[in-house]
């Protein structure tokens, strides 16, 4: 709760404690009276579940293998017991996102990008990028989208152990497609397809692409689905790391700008960002699975004591609203 308004309380914790302690100065060397008050409210909060406190929601960003990155969010979170509620993601965030909202482990997601490259997801080969610069004929995402019905078993939004949702680009439009109900992995693949090396993904009489070029950190879903706390993984690059050197890389960097310019406003909605730093892992390197996963780990312990802190100050305003709430619904009747 907020700490301002906590000083009876860490006078009945001391005071037990000099109770049970015979030497309470000792004792009072070895405690972090913050980080024990935190520890104590933090087991308390994380028992609790919504209405009791606030929703927390993760907005997964988009970045190509920098957004492996979540898994190691993922990991830390749940080290430390924090409920996530809602996931929202774009591009590999919408991916990464669909996989953990299914219920798949946080394990078995780590040890899927050991195995997995872009051959698993795409028909790219030699052949196929001369036949698209040549002919024009762009590759397809069909094998993302059985990778993704295959590892969650052909679910639909509302079959999810956490709700989620995921934004795609209408390439006809140019409008923002927010999925959160329907067939989950034909959406996935349409948040994942990068428009000019990929075939967009026809769904429902529209054209789909990658939704970075809209909402590359879509942190207004998380709220349209209901989010309390907003929490973001941006996983930006340094564009000035990566010379692109062929199509995919031209057209990816293009995506990135885009949705660099678009993040600032979205990253304005949250609460707490997470960053990683991944910002020199080139959008298809998929090979560095391990360094951007660390990155993660790293970027979200080093958060963690504040993250703790936001969420039990916001819970204790939460239950106080709710009371207030409560207390004017009475008064009415």
């Amino acid at each position: 709760m907020n700490f301002r308004k906590t000083k009876l309380l860490r006078l009945t914790i001391l005071v037990i404690l000099f109770l049970i302690s015979p030497n309470l100065s000792a004792l009072s060397k070895e405690i972090d009276e913050e980080n024990f008050l935190t520890q104590y409210f933090w087991r308390e909060v994380i028992t609790l579940k919504p209405p009791e406190r606030p929703r927390i929601g993760l907005v997964l960003g988009g970045g190509g293998a920098r957004g492996l990155a979540h898994i190691g969010v993922f990991r830390v979170l749940e080290e430390a017991g924090l409920p996530v509620d809602i996931v929202t993601g774009t591009s590999v965030g919408a991916l990464v996102g669909a996989l953990y909202s299914s219920g798949i482990s946080i394990d078995r997601i780590e040890s899927m990008t050991e195995e997995i490259g872009w051959s698993d997801l795409t028909n790219i080969s030699a052949p196929s990028v001369v036949t698209l610069f040549l002919s024009e004929k762009l590759l397809s995402t069909e094998k993302m989208e059985k990778y993704i019905a295959d590892k969650i078993g052909n679910k639909r939004f509302d079959e999810l152990k956490i709700p989620f949702g995921c934004v795609a680009t209408d390439l006809r439009t140019g409008e923002k497609i927010i999925f959160y109900e329907g067939d989950v992995a034909p959406a996935v693949r349409a948040s994942a397809t990068i428009p000019g090396v990929f075939t967009p993904v026809e769904y429902r009489h529209r054209l789909l692409v990658d939704g970075g070029l809209v909402d590359n950190i879509p942190t207004d879903v998380a709220r349209m689905l209901k989010a309390d706390i907003i929490i973001a993984v941006n996983i930006s690059a340094d564009f000035t790391k990566n010379t692109p050197s062929n199509i995919m890389s031209v057209l990816s960097q293009s995506i990135s700008i885009q949705g660099e310019f678009l993040s600032g406003e979205q990253l304005k909605l949250t609460d707490l960002v997470i960053n990683p730093e991944v910002s020199d892992v080139g959008i298809h390197e998929l090979w560095r699975s391990r360094e951007c996963i660390d990155a993660g780990i790293v970027a979200t312990r080093k958060i963690m004591p504040k993250l703790k802190r936001l969420i039990i100050d916001r819970t204790y305003q939460w239950t106080i609203d709710q009371k207030v709430t409560a207390g004017s619904r009475t008064i009415e009747k």
